[in-house]
């Protein structure tokens, strides 16, 4: 008879697999689990980002987009000596900033008091002002703020109002404006915002806010001196999320305002004058002014005493 060769036992069950999973180390294990985000991070932001940072690098050319195979700082230098000429990039860079500025002041000050009625609302009220958060991302975001269009023109139902009340005698031009990108810009990032807030505010205990009234704290008073304090970490990731996002917004300030921002102004050299290197290398640059902000924004949180384990 002729010998039979047996062949490795392959696991196919859910216990087998569970068996097999719960030998390894709780590194291992971590390291298993974290694999898809770990994959989809590399695929869809590290290796496009390495891609842009060698573009960046790249020698500019009038017959190809960009040189294959070469190595410059010219699209940098162009750059930089653009922004301190205070040229076309210098405006559209202090555009971005003092968008994302203004959005995040306005936002953070709504989510605040929003996220504090959440918290103290119970039962129908509650679940109403939760699903009034999450029912705008439940639409495109182009579709929504395309809304403001008809609502906050000269001849929109805004102005109407206003001028049927007497409150203005002559139409207010809301957009194409500063204003106008505002307003949508908060209106897209005002959910992230609440959330990000109240999920810090529902670990709270409401009793130490009872505890400073019976020391004769007023109401402002316990709410600044308490609540805030401790809803610092939402209040940060809220604010972070705000500026990082209005910085670089592009529906807004393409449907609702005359200026552009550097997101619209790249699409520019890209698609119209097909200056990649160019492009990328103001990418780059503005995302490392974004980070230079997320870390002032950081020492403001450690300043304050705000603990990150709670966002």
């Amino acid at each position: 008879m002729s010998e039979t060769t047996s062949l490795p036992q392959i696991p196919t069950s859910l216990a087998s697999l569970r068996e097999s999973f719960a030998g390894q180390s709780s590194s291992t294990r971590a390291l298993l689990l974290m694999a898809p985000l770990i994959a989809f991070e590399l695929l869809v932001f590290v290796i496009p980002f390495l891609i842009l940072l060698r573009i960046s690098f790249a020698e500019p050319s009038s017959d190809l987009i960009y040189e294959p195979g070469s190595w410059s700082v010219e699209a940098y230098a162009a750059v930089v000596d653009n922004i301190l000429a205070f040229e076309l990039l210098w405006s559209v860079v202090s555009y971005s900033f003092l968008l994302g500025v203004a959005v995040t002041a306005v936002t953070v000050v709504l989510a605040l008091f929003y996220a504090y009625a959440i918290w103290r609302a119970t039962g129908l009220v509650k679940t109403l002002l939760l699903f009034s958060v999450v029912l705008p991302l439940l639409t495109t975001l182009v579709i929504r703020t395309y809304a403001f269009t008809p609502l906050l023109s000269p001849s929109g139902t805004v102005n109407d109002i206003l001028l049927s009340t007497g409150l203005l005698s002559e139409s207010v031009q809301f957009v194409p404006s500063m204003a106008g990108a505002v307003i949508g810009q908060v209106y897209i990032v005002l959910p992230y915002a609440v959330l990000a807030i109240y999920s810090v505010l529902a670990t709270m205990d409401w009793h130490v806010v009872e505890a400073a009234r019976d020391l004769g704290a007023s109401r402002p008073r316990s709410v600044a001196e308490v609540v805030v304090p401790q809803a610092m970490p939402g209040i940060i990731v809220a604010a972070v999320i705000s500026f990082a996002w209005s910085v670089g917004a592009y529906a807004a300030p393409g449907l609702l305002s005359e200026n552009i921002t550097f997101a619209l102004h790249v699409e520019e050299l890209l698609l119209g004058d097909l200056r990649y290197p160019t492009a990328a290398a103001l990418s780059v640059i503005m995302l490392l002014l974004m980070l230079v902000s997320v870390s002032i924004m950081f020492a403001v949180l450690n300043r304050f005493g705000g603990d990150f384990d709670l966002a």
